[in-house]
């Protein structure tokens, strides 16, 4: 929420001194700092940067291309339809390079001042760690690949610009937690796709690993923060976290992938637009998500309307 919003004024006490912190909470830090010292990945060793990419593998499984089902998934070639899926991943990365920086800036600023010795504070600096960790791996992935930094338009990035600055408590983590959700069911498939490539498969298995931790923590967040919450800050924060994940999902496909494998972007884009197949799959990857927003009471009238026009509900 806004810092100059009132309602987040009269949280300001709890969030300075720990949001009503508690000693079940802090556990909770602590087995993911236990977990993260014990089960972490250093993606420049654990990938085989140097081996070739098979030319008949694809980028994503199929099945999560947006134009899969449609007539002219139908018409393209098995070429094309190689090269379309090896842009659309490497989109999906530079999207999470662009939420990752972000993410980084709102826990550095929700930690600010904060005890240095909490499990609390020492698992969000280690979750700013993966990230940085994970936006290198993405950006060697796509480098890789062949495929360009996909980039959001203007309006986007300065609209990212402004939830980093302005986004905080529920608003910040709830907004990490539909990316992170969204991309760790596709990314499931990806890791167990035997017709995908390596390095998808790779930086895949690495990701949803350390992102189920960082998940953890966010649920664990925004839990905290809606404990004592009014229903005018549940309904301001749900809309918030809504209008986030509208911008999120409808960025994660820059246009550029469909001229970049020889199709015409107007058609293709129409076309994926009024996919069932993708809508479905939408769906499907939004469900964990969905449930865990209404049992925190952020899934009100309003923001649904907001999640359905992206097919998350």
């Amino acid at each position: 929420m806004a810092l100059t919003d009132p309602v987040a004024r009269r949280h300001r006490h709890d969030d300075a001194h720990g949001h009503g912190h508690t000693a079940a909470d802090d556990d909770v830090s602590k087995r993911l700092l236990e977990s993260a010292a014990t089960l972490s990945y250093d993606p420049s060793t654990e990938i085989d940067w140097d081996a070739p990419l098979p030319d008949d593998h694809y980028g994503l499984n199929p099945e999560w291309s947006t134009l899969y089902g449609t007539r002219l998934w139908g018409e393209m070639t098995e070429r094309q339809r190689v090269t379309l899926t090896r842009h659309e991943v490497c989109s999906i990365m530079n999207t999470g390079i662009w939420f990752e920086m972000i993410l980084q800036q709102m826990v550095l600023r929700d930690q600010y001042l904060k005890n240095p010795a909490s499990a609390e504070f020492q698992f969000a600096l280690t979750e700013i760690a993966d990230e940085c960790r994970h936006s290198i791996m993405f950006a060697r992935a796509c480098e890789k690949m062949g495929v360009p930094a996909y980039r959001p338009n203007k309006v986007v990035a300065q609209a990212g610009r402004a939830f980093k600055a302005l986004a905080k408590g529920e608003l910040a983590y709830g907004g990490a937690l539909v990316a992170e959700e969204v991309l760790d069911v596709m990314q499931r498939d990806w890791m167990r796709g035997e017709n995908v490539l390596d390095i998808v498969r790779g930086t895949s298995r690495i990701h949803v690993v350390e992102e189920s931790r960082h998940m953890k923590f966010a649920r664990q967040e925004i839990r905290e923060r809606m404990r004592d919450a009014s229903p005018l800050r549940r309904r301001t924060s749900a809309t918030g976290i809504a209008m986030g994940a509208y911008v999120i999902v409808t960025s994660m496909i820059h246009p550029g992938v469909y001229k970049s494998a020889g199709l015409d972007v107007g058609r293709a884009l129409a076309e994926a637009r009024a996919s069932e197949h993708r809508r479905t799959m939408m769906r499907t990857s939004s469900r964990h998500l969905m449930a865990f927003l209404a049992e925190t009471g952020l899934l009100t009238s309003r923001s649904a309307a907001i999640y359905r026009r992206v097919h998350m509900l």
